[in-house]
């Protein structure tokens, strides 16, 4: 009987460090990643920019925002919902930071432009960053200062309350390295020569060579 109990509590006490250990494992990962929520314009074209970064795991097409309840890409490009276009950046804070993550979405838009982006017009193409806190707010704030005085010009672009954020249909994501076929002006084309056929007819690369000349980290993404 007693073996029996001393064999009970040590397998109690090796189901409790099991558990502990998945507890910190858990911790580890959670510390291991993050969250950045912006708009810059066409999702397709943030998304291929930041999936670059090294330290970025994945970059989520979608909308926020907005007060409309899971919004379709016809419902917010339509207007009336209050969404607009954004991407979720999802990164290792220890490989790269919120600070240097914010320095390169600034140079990769056009923060002067309150109409909308590039050829996209309307207040869905909109930029703007949503954040949660406000240790998140005053990193946003600082970057947009530093942004403002680097560019010499007035920067437009909101930082907003965190909203709901609804992913985006699926054949959304990963557009801009798609090998699917699509029916376009010019005929059939994978999504992915869709995608620089676009983004070059938009002249994004364009302006923001314009704008931030050597500085401009995504040319031709």
């Amino acid at each position: 009987m007693a073996m029996q109990l001393r064999n009970i509590k040590a397998l109690a006490l090796a189901g409790l460090i099991l558990v502990a250990l998945g507890i910190q494992h858990g911790e580890v990962r959670a510390a291991g990643s993050a969250t950045l929520t912006v708009a810059g314009g066409c999702f397709w074209c943030v998304e291929a920019d930041f999936e670059s970064v090294r330290g970025v795991s994945e970059v989520v097409s979608g909308y926020t925002g907005g007060t409309t309840k899971n919004p379709t890409y016809k419902d917010v490009k339509g207007g009336g919902t209050g969404h607009y276009e954004a991407a979720q950046i999802h990164y290792d804070p220890d490989v790269v930071s919120k600070e240097q993550l914010l320095h390169l979405y600034f140079r990769s838009v056009d923060p002067t432009d309150a109409g909308g982006q590039f050829c996209d017009r309307g207040p869905s193409y909109r930029t703007a960053i949503f954040v949660k806190n406000g240790a998140e707010r005053k990193a946003a704030r600082a970057a947009k200062a530093e942004a403002q005085k680097a560019l010499g010009q007035n920067i437009v672009t909101p930082i907003l309350n965190a909203r709901p954020f609804y992913k985006a249909e699926d054949y959304h994501q990963d557009y801009y390295k798609s090998r699917d076929i699509i029916l376009t002006r010019v005929g059939p084309k994978s999504k992915a020569s869709a995608y620089k056929f676009y983004r070059k007819g938009c002249r994004r690369d364009e302006r923001i060579r314009q704008l931030w000349g050597a500085d401009a980290p995504f040319l031709g993404s």
